[in-house]
């Protein structure tokens, strides 16, 4: 893969494979995911993914006849950065667009990409914010909040556990998934025990540990990410909460492990398919492993099914026009790749749930349903 152009102030980067005359004829593709933040691991590793299909895609034909470029937006996982990464996108007249990590950043590029009529598949924000907000161009490959909770709830009901604690972030992402939780639990007639907001980048969480030691619940639920997932965790143990500890699919990375140590091991992961857990995805993690020197992350597999059925849908349209494409994509009908069937509910979300459940063992992630 070769760097031919970047546009630093608007996080962009023209990425295609070959000559750098490639991109200039290709079918452009935009890549929105963050590779400057927090987050840059789980976006980086998302954008190595789609570099895969878009290897393989153009090995085999490409599509149409032409080959795939690749234009990746930097969404930093910041809103701002994101709306400005889309409009450089739509300006660079891309044929479709594959990613979307936070849910939060994914949020404002609706409007933008849904004026600019352009075709979304969003391969890892899972909000349910994003539903109402969707024009009707966007196609989110993974499953949504609300089933989250309805798994974490069964899962930690079938464990014993009627008090819950809850931890979001008040992002898009952490506070829909911990409302949905809060929700779906008390629904079940158990009690939320104590329902607290974290700042993002928080190094000391003494006042939440406190508050949750006070309210001693049968568990505890961190909603947001594993960068300061792995810190309350961590201070969780150091204070003495002996109890369940869960988080959900914005912190099932490995890296989680190498922020809460051995406080990590027992943690319940709440996740989509990972590629260690996904037979079809075997060929596809050596593949990784050799371009990248390293395993693929969590959202490898479905940020690679992206790009795929991206692609899937532009052949069967038959065109690069976005109204057919958008047809097209609607028409998914248990379409696999790596991560399972796709097709998509009249509001264009995964129409299963793709939720596993996964337990910290030995320094690393094994399954526990």
């Amino acid at each position: 893969m070769q760097i031919i152009k970047k546009a630093a102030a608007a996080g962009v980067l023209a990425l295609a494979f070959g000559s750098p005359a490639l991109a200039q004829d290709a079918i452009a593709i935009g890549v929105q995911v963050p590779t400057t933040g927090s987050e840059a691991t789980y976006g980086q590793d998302m954008a190595n993914a789609i570099a895969i299909a878009q290897g393989e895609i153009n090995a085999n034909g490409g599509v149409l006849g032409q080959q795939l470029s690749m234009v990746v937006g930097d969404s930093a996982c910041d809103p701002q950065q994101s709306v400005n990464a889309a409009s450089k996108l739509v300006s660079l007249n891309v044929v479709g667009v594959v990613g979307g990590y936070c849910s939060g950043a994914t949020l404002p590029t609706l409007k933008i990409y849904g004026d600019a009529n352009v075709p979304f598949v969003i391969a890892a924000a899972n909000s349910t914010q994003l539903i109402p907000a969707n024009p009707g161009n966007a196609f989110m490959i993974n499953s949504t909040g609300d089933q989250q909770a309805t798994r974490a709830v069964e899962f930690l009901s079938s464990k014993g556990a009627t008090t819950l604690a809850i931890v979001n972030q008040g992002d898009a992402y952490s506070q829909d998934l911990a409302n949905l939780t809060r929700d779906a639990w008390t629904e079940a007639g158990h009690t939320v025990a104590a329902f607290e907001t974290a700042n993002k980048g928080e190094q000391d969480f003494s006042a939440i540990v406190t508050a949750i030691r006070g309210a001693n619940p049968d568990a505890v639920f961190w909603t947001a990410y594993f960068a300061d997932g792995g810190l309350l965790i961590r201070q969780l143990r150091q204070g003495g909460y002996q109890g369940i500890i869960a988080v959900g699919d914005g912190s099932n990375s490995p890296n989680l492990f190498d922020i809460a140590g051995r406080a990590a091991e027992g943690v319940f992961a709440f996740s989509n398919p990972t590629a260690d857990f996904l037979p079809a995805a075997q060929d596809f993690a050596e593949t990784y492993t050799q371009q990248y020197n390293a395993a693929p992350g969590p959202y490898a597999p479905l940020a690679y099914d992206g790009m795929r059925l991206l692609a899937w849908a532009i052949e069967k349209a038959g065109s690069t026009d976005a109204d057919a494409i958008i047809e097209a994509l609607a028409t998914a009908d248990g379409e696999e790749w790596l991560a399972g069937p796709i097709s998509f509910t009249e509001q264009n979300t995964l129409a299963r749930s793709n939720f596993i459940v996964l337990e910290g063992k030995d320094g690393a992630w094994t399954r526990a349903d």
